[in-house]
């Protein structure tokens, strides 16, 4: 496939441009072609470059079923479309589905400037589904990509048909010390490759990453080739929750290091006007990876539903 590869920003990384950049051109040579390979795995697809006010966002279309609104995949963070690898054909027996390099993150979105604040975040997303043409579209995220798209419902909710959330981060409850502390490895400069391995096998509640050699090696270079300089998320309050009246299909992992599992279920059905909320007690924060067939017949449901 011709990833009509754009330019990217290169800046070194403690550059303070407020954009962000591959370290260098190395850097990107080398995020690519990890890139390139995941992309590969991928069902066809048609490739979009939607211009918007922050910068030009890279989106995919994976042809399914006309049965409604596509669904549209947003990846956790220092990841990108082809984290969804196992994901992507499940979901196609149900409907059209779109990737999204989230923009700011590593991946082929180019950002041109700064995002100053989570408003900001709603506002680029939003105009990449109207550069898509979508009226209304499903958002589904995991991890960051869970808050990404929550925060689109609370500052943009106009194209938003539904939110499917998995295990996402800054949503319900806060990330614990320890999580925060074990992700440095990821992102800081000179740590060795297997102790990068570690943290993602310790976030996947130990499981062999061996076994997600795409995903493991796509975040992998996300974290040492990239910089990132979008703000810090913040912890919705009560009241931005009590406010997203889209239908909500929220799937919390009981393994998951990355938030307080029954928090997180007990705020979601206190606070969600319109919500699914399940806790899916033996999964881990990598649940995409560990049940695609099962999300992918959970999300079509609701859906059809919506």
């Amino acid at each position: 496939m011709d990833l009509r590869v754009p330019t990217v920003n290169i800046a070194g990384r403690w550059a303070r441009h407020g954009l962000g950049a591959f370290i260098s051109e190395a850097a990107f040579a080398h995020f690519l072609g990890t890139y390139e390979a995941g992309m590969a795995t991928l069902p066809p697809c048609e490739l979009f470059d939607v211009p918007t006010t922050f910068g030009t966002v890279r989106a995919y279309r994976f042809t399914g079923p006309d049965t409604g609104a596509p669904a549209i995949l947003l990846p956790g963070r220092n990841a990108s479309t082809p984290m969804y690898r196992t994901n992507l054909e499940p979901l196609l027996k149900h409907r059209t589905v779109y990737g999204i390099d989230l923009l700011g993150e590593a991946g082929l979105s180019v950002q041109h400037k700064a995002v100053r604040d989570a408003p900001d975040q709603a506002q680029w997303l939003d105009e990449t589904l109207a550069g898509l043409g979508l009226d209304k579209a499903h958002l589904l995220g995991v991890s960051m990509g869970g808050w990404t798209a929550a925060n689109a419902a609370v500052h943009r909710p106009g194209r938003i048909a539904s939110l499917t959330l998995l295990d996402p981060v800054f949503t319900f409850t806060g990330v614990p010390v320890k999580a925060i502390l074990a992700s440095v490895a990821l992102f800081a400069p000179g740590v060795p490759e297997r102790w990068r391995r570690r943290v993602q096998s310790w976030i996947a509640g130990g499981a062999d990453i061996e076994a997600a050699e795409t995903e493991a090696a796509l975040i992998s270079a996300g974290s040492t080739d990239f910089t990132l300089h979008t703000p810090m998320p913040k912890l919705f309050t009560d009241e931005q929750l009590r406010s997203i009246d889209v239908p909500v299909l929220a799937l919390i992992a009981g393994r998951s290091v990355m938030l307080d599992p029954p928090r997180a279920v007990a705020r979601a059905r206190e606070l969600l006007v319109n919500g699914q909320i399940e806790l899916w007690s033996d999964a881990s924060h990598a649940i995409n990876g560990e049940y695609p067939e099962e999300i992918a017949q959970r999300a079509g449901r609701f859906w059809g539903d919506v």
